[in-house]
């Protein structure tokens, strides 16, 4: 196993004892306790998403244009954006995530089998499996490979200690009738 891969393992096992921890800690203390730790940790994953997930406010960074002619009827896994962002904890007090996947095709194309890099991606909450599902490690399936129409919106949620990076892996382009 890669030394960069064995410490992130080793970070999540640590990170996942630790929110159970908490969890079992708020679960048998007061109210307050429990909201105040919440409070806490939820506070500390919006810092977090803050500086990884607002890309586009950051500074320095500049957005690529796809090299291709507007208008052609292909498809680019540039047109896929994704979004996303925390929600309200679960009772339990694990952090939740909304996930938002456009097609923001400019030619007006469908674009199907979307698959994005997406790690060991895992949830406490149930995914319908139409919607996303991980196929393999760093391999995530959206729509269950249907085409999502352009302009299109599919999204979900998922529940984790901490939010998973998504980005789009490959596509394939719906031929234009």
């Amino acid at each position: 196993m890669e030394p960069q891969l064995l410490q992130r393992v080793v970070a999540a096992i640590i990170v996942t004892v630790l929110l159970f921890s908490v969890t079992l800690l708020a679960d048998s203390c007061s109210g307050a306790l429990a909201g105040i730790l919440s409070r806490r940790l939820t506070e500390q994953i919006n810092k977090t998403l803050h500086s990884q997930h607002r890309k586009l406010l950051r500074s320095g960074t500049e957005m690529v244009e796809p090299e291709r002619i507007w208008g052609d009827n292909e498809c680019d896994k540039s047109d896929i954006v994704i979004n996303q962002g925390p929600t309200t904890p679960l009772p339990s007090g694990i952090p939740t995530y909304t996930v938002e996947i456009m097609n923001m095709c400019d030619s007006g194309c469908d674009i199907s089998a979307i698959h994005l890099n997406c790690g060991w991606f895992s949830s406490a909450r149930l995914i319908n499996h139409k919607v996303f599902k991980r196929l393999h490690y760093n391999d995530c399936l959206v729509n269950d490979g249907r085409p999502l129409i352009n302009g299109g919106i599919i999204s979900f949620q998922y529940a984790n200690t901490f939010p998973y990076p998504l980005s789009v892996s490959s596509v394939a382009c719906v031929p234009l009738k």
